[in-house]
């Protein structure tokens, strides 16, 4: 694998400097050897200022975060990263790759969860170049390939989790954010080690049920919650019955026989559990 060397070239103004300097000079004797007659002299300043000309190509500029990568006739010398105006061997070839963060945010696909359902899923991926000679050596394009891996990652992490579970130890896609953003953010690096970028966030942006499966979902989910809600208060006003039998019977306030307690425990409950407002009934005769 290529591995990234960085190089820093030489400033180029002072290499501009000098090749002006030199031009200006050589055409002064371009002119006097053509007025002189002196054809040796003229092929042979000519030379030279095709030279300089030549030379010229060596001066590049460099933007602040980018690199370019510099090639000699296809072998691989290395990357430039000081910012400004440089000068190098005009024979190099020059890439430009930018090692700014940058970010997409993939389409939204579809594609089954782990429990089969349809579901739309999309993400956004922050990631940088981090090795220039991998980025642009090791794989074609390596923006594409960002993009397209990235996209695999995501449907490969939607289908190894539900969209929600009733349980909440198991983590699922809808519940565990942070942990489904870690997840695929350590996939999608696996993925582009090879061509040198790094991945700094990847977050799901979009998440839903297919549409053509949405409005059974949403039934199922409220339906989810009206049971949960219901074991919750059935849960307190059991633990309120409770205690009410225990503080009458430790203050002895009452004595009810076993029957009497039932028909307490369910008049406790129809309030407690009731929806509506309930309304009591005076009994002012005897208890029994």
């Amino acid at each position: 694998m290529n591995r990234e060397i960085e190089r820093n070239p030489p400033s180029g103004i002072l290499a501009a400097f000098i090749l002006l300097a030199a031009e200006l000079g050589l055409i002064y004797f371009l002119v006097e050897a053509l007025a002189r007659g002196n054809i040796v002299q003229f092929i042979s300043v000519l030379l030279l200022i095709i030279v300089v000309t030549i030379c010229w190509r060596g001066l590049f500029m460099v933007q602040p975060n980018e690199g370019k990568v510099l090639q000699l006739f296809g072998a691989y010398r290395g990357t430039a990263y000081v910012p400004g105006l440089r000068f190098t061997n005009p024979f190099y070839s020059r890439r430009a790759v930018s090692v700014r963060i940058r970010n997409f945010e993939s389409g939204t696909l579809k594609v089954n969860d782990n429990s089969g359902s349809p579901i739309e899923i999309a993400a956004v991926v922050v990631w940088k170049v981090v090795d220039t000679a991998e980025a642009v050596f090791e794989v074609d394009n390596f923006e594409e390939f960002v993009s397209i891996q990235s996209e695999a990652a995501l449907r490969n992490l939607a289908s190894s989790y539900p969209y929600d579970t009733d349980n909440e130890d198991e983590p699922s896609l809808r519940s565990h954010t942070q942990a489904m953003s870690d997840s695929l953010r350590g996939e999608i690096q696996d993925r582009l080690d090879k061509a040198g970028v790094e991945v700094i966030e990847a977050r799901i942006s979009h998440l839903a049920y297919a549409p053509e499966i949405a409005q059974a979902m949403l039934r199922r989910q409220q339906a989810g919650a009206i049971i949960a809600a219901r074991t919750r208060i059935v849960e307190g006003a059991v633990g309120m019955v409770e205690m009410a039998l225990e503080e009458l019977s430790r203050k002895q306030l009452v004595a009810l026989d076993e029957e009497r307690k039932a028909a307490m425990v369910s008049n406790l409950l129809v309030v407690l559990c009731s929806e509506e407002h309930t309304q009591p009934i005076i009994n002012t005769g005897s208890l029994y």
